[in-house]
């Protein structure tokens, strides 16, 4: 068997990870790179060398081509693994990596062009004879020019992405110049091409997937499908294998579809043809990736076909030692992605700082992430921050299984779609496969809802005592001893005060002995017992009655209580903390604010008023773009713009004052 002893990841995060864990399998070194940003990042701690990218934006670091085969070079490594995002789907990288004497594990250049490119992948399809979706393609102008044919609604998606980025619903032929310049210029700053094309929109959609995988010497196998109906802003958040929507008819169907245009291109190496699937099971080509994609794991871990792996044989120049008859699916496989975005602010990118962080763990649990402990996440990258998959032996299974390790995952400090998913996947609709990639649309209202409900049931009491017996009792990292001790046993009656659920609270310690503590709480007395302190978990009983919280804070008085299914803030308010306020300009409810700030750190990449412009509350002020999403600021207020404090393509944070401003008051 042919092997590469060496090989050079140009990517980050879980997936750099991933692929270094299966090289290490196959006894293969690895070279990690970095910008300085990703410097304490886990992949390049792993990696058997790891070299800088330097700072800068995306296209001086992850994104330069030039920088990345130098460096590879210098490794002296015998091929580049790309991973999903960044390059992997840019034929100038394959092509630079060959030109360069080094092997590229993926398709060859040409396949990258016909197929990463939708507008020709949609041609070659036709072509064959495979069902497509109308569609209208070629620049801004064109297009625009060419839109009464269109029928709306319609897509408007980057032509040489993928994954959600790039995309944009039209329902009017009034809102379609914006879509066109916002969807290029999500999709120059992700994939270096701002070409963009319009298809029409299938309102009920399923999404489905065919996983490739072909080798040079004619050789080519269908790993089944994956079902990628449920999405949000057009991005995936849980993919499924096998889809409980298609007959095996269907499967079989699909499965030969994507086959066809595999040999048609001569196409080797691992790929992803993409569908859509409506009521009738009716099935649409819709577009192929060239790469590896986010949700390989369900593929995996149901069929036992390590793809990694296989990429890395396949590009060697090694047979495919897998065969149709022998493939099968076994049991049933879910991910939930891991998002840092807050589902109560319109899932709001949410970078930060954690204080805390704990995974589950099972042998049903496979997680694929690049943290291991509380790190920061940065604004710089996609908001995605690991991939939750569960396995089971059938969708039931798999589905209480989900919910099961949901529950046990705990990340304080910044906001995550976690609480999201818990309720999404308990979601009778999603149960009984009733869904379409219009399920979001639809439910989110409510689901948010449910967790919104689900926090204001949890008593006060809780995570007040919960944080008492924390700060009570954990060491002091100066001395080793803990608070009482360094406050004397002489006080009878201590007082600290809180800000929770939007109300101030005072909690008295009355008592504070070996087997108990009492404290007193809006005049009732509580007798505690610590059963439990171990890091963040704190474990007490009250009138024989138990309580399992999991407890953390910054530095500045911000404190975190999960229980149940609820992470509650609590603010101290009986401290000072050097801090300062981040407005939520949503438009809503904000008339009273005294400046405008980004709700985080970001680049600005639209201005859409000018010095001396008056704007309605509610008006789009300016676009931040953060952890690759578009980020409208609306005017809090009616509104007079006195100047403008920053720039395209300023980076900013959330102490940056944007606009001066006065408010106009209707006389």
């Amino acid at each position: 068997m042919k092997q590469f002893k060496k090989i050079l990841i140009a990517n980050r995060g879980e997936i750099a990870l991933r692929i270094i864990r299966t090289a290490r399998k196959m006894a293969i070194k690895t070279v990690a790179i970095y910008s300085e940003a990703d410097a304490d990042s886990l992949h390049v701690s792993m990696a058997d060398e790891s070299f800088s990218l330097g700072n800068g934006e995306l296209t001086d670091t992850y994104l330069n081509i030039s920088k990345i085969v130098h460096i590879a070079r210098k490794a002296d490594v015998q091929a580049i693994h790309p991973g999903y995002g960044f390059l992997s789907e840019r034929r100038e990288f394959a092509q630079a990596v060959i030109d360069a004497g080094m092997v590229f594990i993926g398709p060859s250049p040409a396949a990258i062009q016909q197929m990463g490119n939708k507008i020709e992948a949609r041609t070659l399809a036709k072509s064959l004879g495979i069902p497509l979706v109308e569609g209208l393609s070629g620049s801004i102008a064109e297009i625009l020019e060419n839109a009464e044919k269109l029928k709306y609604p319609v897509l408007v998606k980057a032509a040489a992405g993928g994954g959600g980025k790039g995309m944009r619903i039209v329902r009017e032929a009034s809102e379609l110049p914006e879509a066109l310049q916002a969807a290029a210029r999500e999709a120059k700053a992700y994939f270096g091409s701002e070409d963009v094309y319009v298809e029409k929109f299938i309102e009920t959609p399923r999404h489905i997937e065919i996983q490739l995988l072909a080798d040079n010497f004619g050789n080519s196998v269908y790993l089944f499908e994956r079902e990628c109906t449920i999405q949000r802003r057009y991005q995936k958040i849980i993919e499924e294998a096998p889809s409980p929507t298609l007959t095996p008819a269907l499967r079989k169907q699909m499965g030969n579809a994507a086959i066809q245009i595999a040999h048609e291109i001569h196409y080797a190496n691992a790929g992803t043809i993409e569908f859509l699937v409506d009521e009738n099971l009716n099935f649409y080509f819709l577009e192929m990736n060239t790469r590896i994609q986010v949700e390989h794991p369900v593929t995996e871990l149901t069929t036992g076909v390590d793809i990694v792996r296989e990429q890395i044989l396949i590009a060697a120049g090694n047979r495919l030692t897998l065969s149709q008859e022998e493939l099968q699916q076994k049991g049933h496989a879910i991910e939930c992605r891991i998002y840092a975005e807050d589902p109560a602010a319109n899932f709001m990118p949410s970078p930060g700082k954690m204080t805390h962080y704990s995974e589950p763990s099972d042998d049903f649990i496979r997680l694929d992430s690049a943290l291991n402990k509380a790190t920061e996440i940065k604004s710089f990258f996609d908001p995605m921050i690991a991939k939750l998959i569960v396995s089971g032996a059938d969708r039931e299974q798999a589905i209480h299984r989900m919910g099961a390790a949901l529950r046990q995952y705990h990340i304080h400090g910044i906001k995550t779609n976690i609480p999201y998913l818990k309720v999404l996947i308990d979601n009778q609709y999603y149960k009984s496969n009733q869904i379409s990639t219009k399920f979001c649309d639809t439910h989110t209202a409510d689901l948010v809802k449910q967790i919104k409900t689900a926090d204001e049931l949890v008593p006060a009491f809780v995570p007040l005592i919960a944080y008492m017996l924390f700060t009570l009792n954990k060491k002091n990292s100066d001395n080793n001893l803990l608070i009482w001790n360094q406050i004397g046993f002489w006080r009878q009656i201590m007082l600290m005060k809180f800000k929770l659920f939007g109300n101030e609270y005072e909690v008295f310690i009355q008592k504070n002995l070996p087997a108990f503590i009492e404290l007193e709480i809006e005049k009732h007395l509580y007798t505690i017992h610590l059963n439990v302190l171990n890091g963040a978990k704190v474990e007490f009983t009250i009138d024989e009655k138990y309580y399992s919280t999991i407890v953390s804070e910054d530095s500045k008085g911000n404190i975190y209580v999960s229980y149940k299914d609820s992470i509650v803030n609590l603010h101290r308010t009986d401290r000072l903390y050097d801090d300062w306020t981040v407005n939520d300009l949503t438009g809503e409810g904000n008339e009273n604010i005294s400046r405008i700030s980004s709700p985080m750190p970001g680049k600005v990449v639209k201005i859409n008023v000018n010095a001396g412009d008056s704007v309605k509350k509610g008006a789009p002020l300016i676009v931040v773009e953060a952890m690759k999403m578009e980020n409208v600021i609306l005017a809090p207020a009616d509104i007079l713009v006195k100047s403008i404090n920053v720039s395209i393509d300023e980076r900013v944070d959330v102490t940056k004052n944007l606009f001066d401003f006065e408010k106009i008051i209707e006389s």
